[in-house]
């Protein structure tokens, strides 16, 4: 779990955070959502050390990260995994190579036992007779996937990703996000997920935060947008006439059903 209390960041003159607080609750999607120069990156570089908040804490599982020492916060960063926008991965270095960066900074483990993790990690994102090939060599989505393994190698405790299917097909994007979210439920991890994808809100949007002008204008779950009545949420989420009809039949379908089920309870008393 990562908690943060009244989170504040200005560059300058320019407020960028205002008075933020919210739970990231672990073995859930956490999604943080919202516009353009709502805050929501500078949030997550706040919430990872990249940035210092000016006012405010950052807890991690009780521990205050706003008032470590370096040395607690380099230990805290070894159970922390990012998964980064365009994947970040080495051009220079093959899928091998680059999933086992992390195990070379951070562990003494003989490269046998460090080889014997990398294929642990490519078996569980699903990849096979990739570890010699080069990041040019291989699709967009498969890049997604060698950055997801790189970002689990080291078994974090928390997961950071940042708009992972930015660039990606709808088909690629959904199978990101299954197993994202299949992840965080397999290790229980705290995960953390910046996104414009409105698709990932809606199907695994356990925990939402959304963001407006710096500040926390709205959280829940993705069943709770369903029924929220937060305008600027709304003409958010729902932007085109299409969502927003498709919200009005999806309302309707909840309602019927919540009116069904009362009625069985009324039969069955």
């Amino acid at each position: 779990m990562i908690e943060f209390k009244h989170i504040k960041k200005s560059f300058g003159d320019n407020l960028v955070l205002n008075d933020v607080s919210h739970v990231m609750e672990s073995g859930k999607a956490n999604l943080i959502i919202g516009t353009s120069g709502s805050g929501k990156t500078v949030l997550q570089k706040c919430l990872v050390g990249l940035f210092e908040p000016d006012n405010g804490e950052i807890i991690y599982d009780g521990l205050s990260f706003t008032v470590m020492t370096e040395d607690d916060r380099k230990t805290l960063r070894q159970q922390i995994g990012m998964l980064f926008q365009n994947s970040a991965l080495f051009d220079s270095m093959t899928v091998e190579q680059n999933i086992m960066f992390p195990l070379d900074m951070f562990t003494k483990k003989h490269h046998s036992e460090k080889l014997k993790r990398v294929n642990e990690v490519l078996e569980r994102v699903n990849l096979k007779d990739v570890n010699k090939k080069f990041p040019a060599e291989i699709s967009g989505g498969m890049k997604k996937r060698v950055g997801i393994a790189r970002a689990i190698v080291l078994n974090p405790k928390y997961l950071f990703c940042d708009e992972p299917n930015s660039g990606l097909d709808p088909q690629t994007s959904m199978v990101i996000d299954k197993l994202i979210f299949d992840i965080t439920k397999e290790f229980n991890m705290t995960t953390v997920i910046n996104t414009h994808d409105m698709n990932s809100v809606m199907e695994i949007g356990e925990n939402i935060l959304y963001m407006y002008q710096g500040k926390k204008e709205w959280s829940g779950t993705n069943k709770d947008i369903i029924f929220s009545k937060n305008e600027r949420l709304n003409n958010f989420i729902f932007a085109s006439e299409f969502l927003k009809d498709a919200k009005d039949m999806r309302m309707l379908e909840a309602k019927g059903k919540i009116d069904n089920d009362r009625n069985m309870d009324e039969m069955l008393k």
